[in-house]
């Protein structure tokens, strides 16, 4: 949470408080200007449709393209548009943490800008939890066509992981396309977690839930914010942030390393006692090879959990807001209008 922003700042644009705002939506954007139309076009309507005070809550994680100044001229017709901007980019969960620690709805939807997942969903959503009294209301991914083969795999695997790792909880080909209660978004928000991946988190809570499914659609503009490389962080963090199954294996591995050296000081033993020292150098080379293997991927799995002890000694928060639009002054408002 950013320190400068221990609680969840101001009012909606609308004038809405805490009590009287039924649904926020938040939305974390990097570098999605050319999305913004499109987004802004099937978003609102949806909303607008609803009949219920609500406010769009958009995070910029520090873009570095026309986002921000899109998101200024979006404001000025319409009010429940709310913009956060963070100081710099610190990558989508935090900014969508951000988003989560100012939302004040009593139900908060999150969603992507690249309208892979539908934002006609919404209402299904709201009317699912209002009338089965669910906190959480997961998204699920019925159909992947439109993405690559490599991305479905890479997904597939990736689920499987964490399910069998962080427990059967974990919704399959579930994103962060969900509904949260205001009780589960303030469950979140006292978790000590530094690093949060929450697609692990919010079935971590345990609380009452259900599900919507959708096709997923091809991006409508941009590039994808998640290259293979992020894919690989996302993953290492899922597993090291809800499980110690690796430093177990890190475990088994030693074990394997000292069976295969008791069956090679055997070998050396046996080839001594007949005389074939020197044809053993493959073996001994290969030996060499298979325990420095072992031990540099050990020391490896300790690293990145030493390294999660030490993000969480050092307690720095995960976002910084720059400025929120909630909390401007009327004058500076109007000023924003010129």
């Amino acid at each position: 949470m950013s320190e400068e922003s221990g609680e969840p700042g101001g009012l909606a644009e609308s004038g809405a408080t805490a009590a009287t705002t039924v649904l926020s939506v938040v939305i974390p954007m990097y570098d999605e200007g050319e999305a913004r139309p499109a987004l802004v076009g099937r978003l609102r309507p949806v909303l607008d449709a609803l009949g219920v005070p609500y406010e769009l809550v958009a995070v910029d994680d520090g873009s570095t393209d026309r986002t921000a100044a899109l998101l200024a001229a979006f404001r000025l017709g319409w009010p429940e548009l709310r913009v956060i901007g963070l100081r710099r980019n610190c990558g989508h969960q935090a900014a969508l943490t951000a988003g989560l620690d100012r939302a004040v709805g009593e139900y908060v939807v999150s969603l992507d800008a690249d309208l892979q997942d539908p934002p006609e969903k919404i209402p299904e959503m709201l009317r699912l939890a209002r009338e089965e009294g669910l906190d959480i209301v997961y998204g699920i991914r019925a159909d992947r066509a439109s993405d690559t083969g490599f991305k479905r795999w890479t997904a597939a695997g990736y689920y499987r992981l964490v399910r069998r790792l962080a427990g059967p909880s974990v919704p399959a080909q579930a994103g962060d396309f969900r509904l949260l209660s205001r009780a589960a978004v303030d469950a979140l928000k006292e978790l000590p977690d530094q690093q949060r991946v929450y697609r692990l988190l919010v079935p971590w809570l345990g609380f009452p839930s259900g599900r919507v499914t959708y096709e997923r659609a091809a991006r409508t503009a941009g590039r994808s914010k998640y290259p293979l490389g992020r894919m690989i962080r996302l993953a290492v963090d899922s597993v090291t942030s809800f499980s110690a199954a690796p430093l177990r294996l890190a475990t088994w591995l030693g074990g394997c390393a000292f069976l295969v050296c008791l069956g090679l000081m055997g070998y050396t033993l046996g080839a001594y006692a007949l005389g074939r020292t020197v044809p053993g150098w493959t073996s001994l080379f290969t030996g060499v090879l298979f325990i420095g293997a072992v031990q540099l991927i050990c020391v490896g799995l300790l690293g990145e959990y030493v390294a999660r002890i030490y993000t969480a000694v050092q307690n720095r928060p995960s976002y910084y807001v720059g400025h929120d639009s909630a909390e401007e002054s009327p004058v500076a408002r109007r000023r924003s209008m010129w």
